[in-house]
């Protein structure tokens, strides 16, 4: 795979939300210095590499993708020299970790913005996108009017406290649409490649970009922000070519086109992680036997196909944009789901708690822009002690409240439990390690998949090994004809089975029900 850093082919990701991972020093607010302490935890759950969410200066409205600085580090979190050691300390473990890169916008409180918004022209006049008057139609853009003392309204990407930076418009239709080769569009390029310089040289291993996809306005079909990144990405990978870049674009096939390593296979822009997981008991995943792999397969082959030998799609347990996975799921089925995504192809992302079925929390007040999502923001729950061993801190000084349900799972007794989901995670991930036909780049093929039906059968290849897995999420015992499974069961050793191993009567295959095998074979 060119120009694709050796390390990224084997590594599995922990993602942190710095804010809810470890409070070093009782404020009630994770910290630097508490995912320093916590490092051997992340290396001896298997993960070589961790996603740490934004660390920049910002006002938090939107949980620090509200930049006000993009190069410092948030007080809330510690100093640059806490960084700085949080880097060393991580590549001391022979582990990696990419920052969060907000491309798109800044935070209203950003020094760019106050100086764009001011009615004078300046050098940041033209950084953001304004239109001329402040009753100018927005052209189906987010628009926020009457904001400041210039005249015009500004765009913004998500909230309104997110001015779009100015990367031009695709195809402008009005004057205050600057094409992309304006000089502040290219005067924005220059700056994210500054940023990105700036950390780099301070030992971060790169980038996951947030809406990596929303450069360029009036894109159809993501060209010109494609073109923008094929400008950037090569200039980074020559300078630092171990650096890995993840994009949150959501189509891996224009991810990676646009020079990305790899691309989230997510829950907006395809529709695979929706149909596996987000779609209720019509979720491939789920006891009730009600989804649909096809649904999954028809789309993701072909993304798999046209990407394999440029970059990865990547798979996550879930993120801190997303409910969490142990949302109405047993922890068998979290088993299921857990080797599901650490037996197909990509680089796998573990979300902080999963690993031990951490809940959804409901009904909780937004904080920091969470809304729907803050329940999936909860503090990490390491024992049964005060906040769950997070923080000293008083309750009401809390960045977020625990799981009140009195047995909710922590890690200091799932650590104890030879039968827990962590346990069982740990050494899903070994396996994964063992054996290369499960690794990232190994070839894939679907073997069995039909429409409303349970199991699924899919291989991983290499050019001597072949592993053939039975998935059967249904609370229902499954059939499948022999002859139509794809391998023969009697060429196969079984190296791993959750819930039983499938037997054959009268050519007819019954899959025991919540079950996985996974199979060996010699080519």
């Amino acid at each position: 795979m060119p120009e694709t850093p050796a390390w990224l082919k084997n590594a599995i990701f922990y993602e942190i939300y710095p804010q809810s991972f470890y409070d070093s020093n009782g404020d009630g607010i994770g910290d630097l210095q508490g995912i320093i302490q916590k490092l051997d935890y992340v290396k001896n759950l298997g993960c070589n590499a961790i996603w740490m969410n934004p660390c920049f200066e910002s006002p938090f409205r939107d949980a620090g993708y509200d930049v006000s600085d993009y190069y410092a580090v948030a007080p809330r979190y510690g100093t640059m020299d806490d960084l700085q050691q949080l880097f060393e300390e991580i590549h001391k473990r022979g582990m990696h970790i990419i920052l969060d890169l907000v491309a798109g916008h800044t935070s209203d409180q950003h020094p760019w913005f106050k100086e764009s918004s001011k009615p004078e022209r300046n050098e940041f006049s033209d950084r953001f996108i304004w239109t001329k008057q402040e009753f100018d139609d927005m052209q189906n853009m987010r628009g926020m009017y009457g904001m400041t003392d210039r005249p015009g309204a500004y765009a913004v990407n998500f909230f309104s406290f997110q001015p779009a930076l100015n990367y031009g418009f695709a195809e402008p239709e009005y004057d205050w649409q600057f094409p992309v080769y304006h000089p502040s569009a290219i005067a924005t390029r220059e700056e994210l490649k500054k940023i990105m310089r700036f950390w780099l040289d301070k030992g971060c291993d790169g980038f996951r970009v947030d809406m990596a996809h929303s450069l360029v306005k009036k894109d159809l079909g993501r060209r010109e922000t494609i073109k923008i990144w094929q400008e950037i990405l090569p200039e980074m990978k020559t300078n630092y070519p171990e650096a890995a870049f993840v994009s949150e674009w959501g189509w891996p096939t224009s991810a990676i086109t646009a020079g990305f390593h790899m691309d989230f296979y997510l829950h907006f822009g395809v529709r695979g992680y929706n149909a596996l997981f987000r779609n209720g008991k019509r979720s491939f995943f789920s006891e009730k036997g009600l989804g649909n792999i096809k649904y999954f397969t028809e789309e993701y082959i072909d993304l798999f196909r046209e990407t394999n030998s440029t970059g990865y799609i990547s798979f996550q347990t879930g993120n801190h944009d997303m409910v969490r996975l142990a949302k109405d799921r047993s922890q068998r089925q979290l088993e299921l789901a857990f080797a599901f995504l650490l037996t197909v192809p990509g680089v796998p992302f573990i979300y902080y708690g999963d690993e031990i079925g951490m809940k959804y929390v409901e009904g909780l007040i937004s904080k920091e822009g969470g809304y729907s999502r803050t329940g999936s923001r909860t503090p990490m729950q390491w024992t049964a002690g005060k906040n769950a061993g997070f923080s000293s801190a008083d309750a009401d000084k809390m960045y977020l409240p625990i799981d009140p349900d009195p047995d909710f799972p922590t890690v200091e007794k799932q650590e104890a439990n030879p039968a827990s989901l962590l346990n069982f995670v740990k050494k899903m991930i070994g396996f994964k390690r063992e054996h290369a036909a499960l690794g990232s780049d190994a070839e894939f093929s679907v073997l069995y998949a039909r429409e409303n039906l349970y199991p699924f059968i899919y291989s991983r290849n290499t050019e001597t090994l072949r592993f053939v897995i039975i998935m059967n999420p249904s609370e229902e015992p499954q059939t499948v004809a022999k002859d139509e499974a794809g391998f023969s069961l009697a060429d196969a050793e079984v190296l791993m089975d959750i819930g039983g191993v499938p037997v054959i009567k009268d050519d007819v295959i019954t899959v025991p029900p919540e079950s996985c095998c996974i199979y060996r074979m010699n080519i």
